[in-house]
């Protein structure tokens, strides 16, 4: 019987082998990240830290027959940090206070500071206002405020945050504070349940 001639068998290039290496190498290296980052997430559980508005208060109120506005406003605002291990540092803090109607009033700002694990910051901002003029339209809505004996104003803006997590180093979000705060005009300090969401 006659037998067929195949010719040259066909090699594998060296090149390719390498590469082929290569990848399993770093295949191998990123399923080992992977697993040491997630053991370690498990592991110590690090929670983002929070800013809250833990108290509010309006203190005096002055409005007059020329829709002069002055106002005194007491808020605190709380930084937490809930990480066991881990302190987290705060920074480019910066909050809006305006009337719901869109005119702003104050930015409180913070410069930047640190919270130790499982700990927690106060801000207590006092603004007085100087005469704010109003327009008709506003002035018009403070007067109908007045007479629910009410006041709407809300805080909003952003802070960043980073800590250091173990083997998974650092950790960086933007918080986003949006507050409605309802002040009676009589100076009762209300407890809003406000807290940043995180990005």
């Amino acid at each position: 019987m006659p037998t067929q001639n195949l010719g040259p068998h066909d090699h594998t290039s060296p090149f390719i082998w390498c590469a082929a290496i290569i990848c399993a190498v770093l295949a191998v290296v990123v399923t080992i990240t992977g697993i040491v980052v997630s053991l370690g997430y498990l592991t110590m559980r690090p929670k983002v830290p929070q800013i809250r508005v833990t108290s509010a208060q309006l203190n005096t109120i002055y409005f007059d027959q020329t829709s002069l506005l002055t106002v005194q406003v007491s808020v605190v605002i709380r930084a937490e940090n809930g990480n066991a291990k881990a302190r987290a540092n705060f920074y480019e803090m910066s909050f809006g206070l305006t009337f719901i109607s869109g005119q702003r009033i104050a930015i409180l700002v913070a410069e930047p500071f640190v919270v130790n694990a499982n700990s927690s910051v106060d801000f207590n901002y006092v603004y007085q206002s100087p005469p704010i003029p109003l327009d008709p339209e506003e002035a018009e809505a403070v007067s109908l405020s007045l007479r629910q004996n009410v006041i709407n104003f809300e805080l909003k803006g952003t802070t960043r945050t980073r800590w250091r997590v173990g083997l998974i180093g650092s950790i960086k979000f933007w918080l986003h504070l949006d507050c409605q705060l309802m002040l009676p005009v009589d100076g009762t300090r209300i407890f809003p349940r406000c807290s940043s969401r995180s990005t």
